[in-house]
């Protein structure tokens, strides 16, 4: 299974853009919904994605590397698809996963509970 199915990385470009414009407009950060889930089913790492930089395959969003600190910030999907938990198992992602929250909403959530919760 691909990674980022086209349809989700199309929209986490598009979301890139809107938030580079809404940056340099005003000032203002978008607070997305997640757009997509990336986890790896033999580790505890977590990714809830809301943007990607297309001419970087820099990802921002919320990450949670199974330490008890998740936190928001910049990863790249070239290192998450090159990444392999404990059995050698890839990152994959979540197909049934449907953002019902903005990543701050998210965030919030994930630090009380010291991990991800969706």
């Amino acid at each position: 299974m691909k990674l980022l199915a086209e349809e989700i990385k199309q929209q986490l470009i598009r979301n890139h853009q809107a938030q580079t414009v809404s940056q340099q407009n005003d000032g203002d950060s978008i607070d997305f919904k997640p757009v997509v889930k990336l986890f790896t089913p033999d580790a505890a790492a977590t990714w809830l994605i809301t943007e990607l930089d297309p001419e970087t395959n820099i990802a921002f969003g919320l990450c949670d590397l199974g330490m008890g600190y998740p936190e928001l910030g910049y990863v790249s999907i070239d290192e998450i698809n090159a990444l392999r938990g404990k059995l050698g198992l890839p990152v994959e992602r979540d197909l049934y996963f449907k953002a019902d929250m903005t990543l701050s909403q998210y965030h919030e959530e994930a630090v009380a509970a010291e991990q991800i919760i969706c």
